[in-house]
């Protein structure tokens, strides 16, 4: 999956293209860089407890390690690049510890996958951006509350274990922290419950594997933390609105337009 917190970590000069079209994606960080460009239709992306509505040929640029969730309006066509800090050094190491103040930028044109593909095109299409948002913004050092901190730490045993039997109780053993307050603090800070994130995230990697393999459903299931497929069928509706494998049937119908 595209979206793990060890991404942007292997490797000096990781990049990453992926076109992505009716797929939303929970709060989620990681190390690398993360380019949201929205080439038709409309998204709502939350960095940092922040929404942003962005708009046809606009993007947002999201910092190494900002907490983020986006989700998707009437089914838009957007392109996502994610890199590592490395890979644009003299950025990075400027801007290292800071955030700016408006990380969403208009655009001219999207590249598609073929003007990046070489490691200096990805190079100069990236310090073209990096260049129009100094001239946008301010950036400011990051600072982060106690709360977002234990957040972080909560996202990231998540991502490690959603595939087990994960649960807030386990978290709070693991964090040494009181089930009840962990409860509450995420409630808060995620606007939902963990139990329904923990569902969204794991429909959501079911998504990109419905979307990018081959695997049988079943298959999908049981490596998405649903041992049970009566359980996954249930909340994959609940959540995306349609069978599994209806799901995938369109995925396969748009990518051949």
């Amino acid at each position: 999956m595209a979206f793990f917190e060890k991404h942007g970590l292997d490797q000096r000069d990781f990049f990453r293209y992926i076109g992505s079209t009716g797929l939303d994606f929970p709060l989620h960080f990681h190390h690398a860089y993360e380019l949201i460009l929205v080439k038709s239709g409309e998204l709502l992306v939350t960095v940092d407890q922040t929404e942003y509505h962005l708009k046809q040929k606009q993007l947002i640029f999201i910092f190494n390690n900002q907490i983020h969730a986006f989700r998707m309006i009437d089914n838009p066509e957007v392109v996502i690049m994610l890199f590592s800090p490395e890979l644009i050094g003299d950025f990075f190491t400027q801007h290292q510890g800071m955030v700016p103040d408006n990380p969403v930028l208009s655009v001219q044109q999207i590249p598609n996958s073929e003007q990046v593909q070489s490691i200096y095109q990805q190079k100069s299409f990236l310090y073209h951006i990096c260049a129009e948002l100094i001239e946008q913004t301010h950036f400011n050092k990051v600072e982060h509350s106690p709360k977002t901190k234990i957040l972080h730490r909560i996202l990231l045993y998540i991502d490690e274990n959603y595939q087990t039997d994960c649960t807030l109780k386990e978290v709070a053993k693991h964090l040494g922290y009181d089930y009840p307050y962990l409860s509450k603090l995420f409630t808060q800070m995620a606007n939902m419950s963990f139990t329904d994130y923990l569902n969204q995230y794991r429909i959501s990697q079911a998504c990109y594997l419905l979307k990018n393999s081959d695997l049988m459903i079943g298959t999908i299931a049981n490596r998405c933390g649903y041992p049970q497929l009566r359980t996954f069928h249930r909340n994959f509706k609940k959540i995306i609105q349609q069978s599994p494998q209806d799901y995938r049937k369109q995925s396969a119908s748009n990518s051949q337009q």
